[in-house]
């Protein structure tokens, strides 16, 4: 058989496969790149404003455990005081909070954008099946989530190890140190200590969200036969496309057939092609063509002009001219402006002269002033 028979996922997935799946919740994820950007910015966050926060416990335990006999015998005063001493940590908790959710929304985000698919949300009964749920737990993918965890363990252990075999020294010497600096630099140490075990997991997300992105392109590769069905559906069968294009072209022959009677004169060769131009002398610009045919509507349209007495003149060179160069609704080409001039300055004349108001105006001449490049 062949290759676009085989069945097998070859191909890239389309724009319209990527967007109906994202449409249903299925877009590229990293876990581990999301932990890692909320541990950091724990971590960044307790370093920026860890200061304000132990000062602001600092104040709370103060203010808990001094108050006098009259304020422990006021239950209103002791309200006052929890409200006061919980208000001495309240900016310091928001600024943390605020920090670790934008780096949550960042880090979960940065892979596959933003998505929010009520598809996503509803209840599937595959996700309660039991066999579904076993085939989740021996399936690649979770072969996958074990290798990872194996070696976040052995990254953490790592550097946990080097970070503690280097910073020993420094460890034991904070019993030496007298109170409260001990405590500051205790905290400055775990601090530190957090923020690189936490950036240690970057390598796990270097190698994971690349991964991330090669799965969910391979899950929705398609075959050659689900582009083809696709582009059918899409853009419609040819038998569709063909249905519409004769039903454009009849419309649009039925609206060319409707301007004819608009049109000034009709310049036939005289049977095989016609053309019908327009000019308005008071807006001025260059005449338009506003219909043409060959043969069968050559003859419908000079009909049509019969019926509204617009004048017919024959021209052989000319309308094979403005037939092949002019297409309907454009302005005549230039270099055939004298040999259309010549035309209209008869048939106004001709108005005239049947009004009453001029002269008899002499016929069209025969070879009419057109450019070699324009002849056919």
């Amino acid at each position: 058989m062949a290759e676009s028979d085989s069945g097998e996922k070859t191909e890239q997935p389309t724009d319209k496969k990527l967007t109906d799946a994202r449409q249903k919740g299925q877009i590229a994820r990293s876990k581990e790149l999301g932990t890692m950007f909320v541990l950091i910015g724990s971590a960044s966050a307790m370093m920026l404003v860890g200061s304000s926060l132990v000062d602001g416990l600092s104040g709370m335990m103060k203010r808990l455990f001094s108050f006098s006999r009259e304020e422990a015998l006021d239950i209103n005063a002791l309200f006052n005081i929890v409200g006061q001493s919980i208000s001495l940590i309240i900016i310091p908790m928001l600024w943390i909070f605020a920090i670790i959710a934008v780096a949550a929304f960042i880090g979960n985000t940065l892979l596959g954008g933003l998505s929010f698919s009520l598809e996503a949300m509803a209840p599937k009964a595959s996700r309660m099946s039991p066999f579904a749920g076993f085939k989740r737990m021996f399936g690649t993918q979770s072969y996958v989530e074990l290798v990872k965890s194996i070696l976040k363990f052995f990254v953490v252990f790592i550097v946990a190890y080097l970070l503690l075999n280097g910073l020993f020294d420094e460890i034991l010497g904070l019993s030496r140190e007298s109170i409260p600096i001990n405590f500051v630099h205790a905290v400055q140490l775990l601090l530190g200590m957090f923020m690189t075990l936490t950036i240690s997991l970057i390598i796990i997300a270097v190698i994971d969200a690349p991964y991330q992105v090669w799965n969910h392109t391979k899950q929705l590769k398609m075959t050659k036969q689900e582009i083809k069905d696709e582009h059918k559906t899409s853009e419609g069968s040819p038998e569709n496309k063909g249905r519409i294009k004769r039903t454009q072209y009849e419309m649009s022959q039925r609206r060319m057939m409707a301007d004819v009677a608009n049109s000034d004169v009709i310049i036939t060769n005289p049977s095989h092609f016609s053309v019908a131009l327009q000019y308005d002398p008071i807006v001025g610009g260059a005449p338009i063509l506003i219909a043409k045919g060959a043969d069968e509507m050559a003859l419908h349209i000079r009909t049509i002009a019969k019926e509204h007495a617009i004048e017919i003149v024959q021209s052989p060179g000319l309308a094979r001219s403005l037939y092949y160069t002019a297409e309907v609704g454009d302005d005549i080409p230039e270099e055939l402006f004298a040999a259309v001039a010549q035309v209209l300055a008869f048939i106004f004349q001709l108005n005239e002269h049947r009004k009453g108001r001029a002269r008899k105006p002499i016929p069209i001449a025969k070879n009419l002033p057109i450019p070699d490049d324009f002849k056919y």
